[in-house]
């Protein structure tokens, strides 16, 4: 597999770049890797880049992108951060990627057994460990754990319905806030310019599904 060019990315529609993901996590769960020079690949991007998606993840070291969708370099923008959710800075690199670089879909990818989310429901616990930055990061998941915790029902990681149930509401909120908070982004998906999806990776199994 040769990286993209201009050329390349301009055919792809949206609908090609999710099935471009979702065959490359078929390949990947299927231990059948894409046959790619990573050395060419490196000689075909020096002078531009031109990837067909922005992928929002976790910055969880099982969930690397470029691996669970068999992607080789310059086809992709990783963003990573714990608990895949998304702030100014990260909307910006998001409208770089596709307003300006090209690119034709946004993934945002949640996770099982997040250590972030699980930071958010045990945020009591780790608010006593005094690390100001990571109680600032997981106080973000206090509305949604107030969303889809029920009544009477434990806060606590160990609550492993809970946990998924914020995991997958997580990637849905995120959702939203890129379409509420980036008129860019609105507007590109209106335009049928690219799509905005949510999916979540098992690390147990390695299958990505699409929510």
């Amino acid at each position: 597999m040769k990286a993209h060019t201009y050329e390349t990315q301009s055919t792809i529609t949206p609908e090609k770049a999710l099935n471009f993901l979702k065959e490359g996590n078929q390949r990947f769960v299927n231990n059948l890797k894409a046959n790619r020079d990573l050395l060419e690949q490196v000689n075909a991007t020096r002078e531009g880049q031109w990837p067909f998606a922005v992928i929002l993840s976790c910055i969880d070291s099982r969930t690397s992108a470029e691996l669970i969708f068999d992607q080789g370099l310059g086809d992709v923008f990783s963003i990573r951060i714990a608990g895949n959710f998304v702030n100014q800075d990260i909307l910006g690199s998001m409208e770089f990627g596709c307003n300006v670089a090209g690119s034709k879909l946004i993934v945002v990818l949640g996770h099982t057994k997040c250590g972030a989310l699980k930071g958010g429901l045990d945020a009591a616990q780790i608010e006593g460990m005094g690390m100001d930055n990571l109680n600032h990061l997981i106080n973000h998941f206090d509305p949604i754990i107030t969303e889809v915790i029920e009544e009477g029902e434990e806060r606590s990681s160990k609550n492993s319905s809970l946990l998924e149930r914020l995991n997958q509401q997580n990637v849905k909120n995120a959702i939203e806030d890129i379409r509420k908070q980036s008129s860019t982004l609105k507007n590109l998906e209106e335009e049928g310019k690219i799509k905005i999806v949510g999916a979540n990776y098992d690390v147990e199994t390695g299958v990505v599904t699409w929510l």
